[in-house]
């Protein structure tokens, strides 16, 4: 009989091992996956913003919007919404197309705005 309760109590501290080893086991496991998690989300981020880099690179070379005014208001209504170098940059364009063509070939929204900007000086 001694035998036999030796025996359920290696039993029981067999099943206590057991349970203590599983929990801990989970645990580790448990640690583990977190990181991996954790690793998963920092590296979605970096994909994302290289994602989004990538796609404002490519419209910025593929996109070409162009705005093209119907009258001499619209004209100036643009030109008004121009930076100063965007302003310079197109007299610098109109003086190139002056001297290349002759005044005469410049049209006449574009010899508008530029008195309107005062573009002759």
């Amino acid at each position: 009989m001694e035998k036999l309760g030796d025996n359920i109590k290696k039993i029981l501290l067999a099943g206590i091992g057991a349970v203590a080893v599983t929990a801990e086991k989970s645990k580790d496991l448990l640690d583990e996956m977190v990181e991996k998690g954790e690793l998963t989300v920092e590296q979605g981020k970096v994909l994302n913003e290289e994602l989004k880099h990538n796609i404002k690179k490519t419209v910025k070379e593929k996109v070409n919007v162009s705005v093209k005014p119907s009258s001499a208001e619209e004209l100036s209504e643009l030109l008004g919404k121009m930076s100063s170098e965007q302003i310079k940059a197109l007299k610098e364009q109109i003086q190139k197309m002056e001297s290349e063509n002759g005044e005469d070939d410049v049209p006449d929204d574009i010899k508008d705005a530029q008195e309107n900007t005062g573009a002759d000086e």
